[in-house]
């Protein structure tokens, strides 16, 4: 079965963002905000078709300020890059599918 987009949080963000084994890829975003919205159906083609190969996952920034606050994300949506636990890259506002596949691969 596929993967799914990956919720974190303050809870488990260090065990399936820092300490994963793949890249992961993690919209920061919000209910509020319409480009946010535009951007999470890509989001779970994303995570079906890089199963295994990368992780995508989500964290709402009004629910977790502190971690929006410690990775210095100022608009939303923003999309950081992971790999062994470091920040790798980042984009910020909506991208189309191809651009966010070619910027997952290339991590």
């Amino acid at each position: 079965m596929a993967k799914s987009v990956v919720i974190v949080d303050e809870s488990n963000f260090e065990e399936e963002v820092l300490k994963s084994d793949v890249p992961v890829m993690v919209d920061f975003w919000a209910e509020w905000c319409g480009p946010c919205q535009m951007v999470i159906p890509i989001l779970d083609e994303l995570a079906a078709e890089l199963d295994g190969e990368a992780k995508i996952a989500k964290l709402n920034v009004d629910e977790n300020r502190s971690i929006a606050m410690e990775y210095r994300v100022m608009s939303i949506p923003t999309i950081v890059f992971f790999k062994n636990g470091e920040e790798v890259k980042r984009e910020v506002g909506a991208k189309d599918k191809d651009e966010y596949l070619s910027l997952i691969k290339s991590v």
